[in-house]
């Protein structure tokens, strides 16, 4: 009995100490070195250009090479759909709007105010020599964050419009703060903005 448990006990300290060589062994090899690493690799990384879901009141977007602090911020809902829309001013004092969507890709839209379009109506109408067609509407509730111009919170009605070449226009009633806009949409590549957020405080 008593030489049983010496061979038992023998095996277990040459398996013990086989795995203790094994561990030894896998910390001391040099790991493979990295070479250089593409920063562009990866293209759904936010990393270099910042992230336009994350923009916030004070953040700075660089788009097109046009400079814009971000005013302002409307977080918007309807159903289980949601989006953002930020208010850009530029030194110059031109204001413009950024909307962020996901649905289910990244979308980016840059909207310029555009006075002297007829209200909506029908599921087509032409402006600046486009034919646009009615894309979607409907009513959205929103939340606003610092500077707006609109009151903090309440609904828009919303009609957007899409002509062949990917220009949107868009109409926004936000009734209770009195406030109606039509405005021209540039679609914007991902690589067109370079986002720089607000030093934390």
């Amino acid at each position: 009995m008593t030489a049983l448990w010496i061979v038992v006990l023998i095996v277990v300290l040459v398996l013990a100490g086989i795995v203790a060589y094994l561990l030894v062994q896998r910390r001391s090899t040099p790991a493979a070195p990295s070479g250089p690493v593409d920063p562009f690799a990866d293209k759904d990384s936010d990393a270099l250009r910042g992230d336009p879901r994350a923009l916030k009141a004070g953040d700075i977007a660089d788009i097109l090479g046009e400079t814009y602090t971000v005013r302002g911020s409307l977080r918007l809902k309807e159903g289980g759909y949601q989006w953002s829309e930020h208010l850009l001013d530029n030194a110059a004092g031109i204001r413009k709007w950024l909307s962020v969507e996901e649905d289910p890709e990244l979308e980016l839209v840059l909207w310029t105010e555009t006075p002297g379009i007829a209200a909506p109506g029908g599921s087509e109408l032409e402006h600046d020599g486009k034919r646009f067609r009615l894309e979607e509407s409907g009513t959205a509730r929103y939340i606003g964050e610092a500077t707006t111009g609109l009151t903090p919170s309440g609904t828009v009605a919303y009609h957007d419009y899409l002509a062949e070449d990917g220009t949107r226009l868009s109409f926004e009633d936000f009734g209770d703060s009195g406030k109606k806009e039509a405005a021209i949409g540039q679609v914007l590549y991902r690589s067109a903005i370079m986002i720089y957020p607000q030093s934390p405080s």
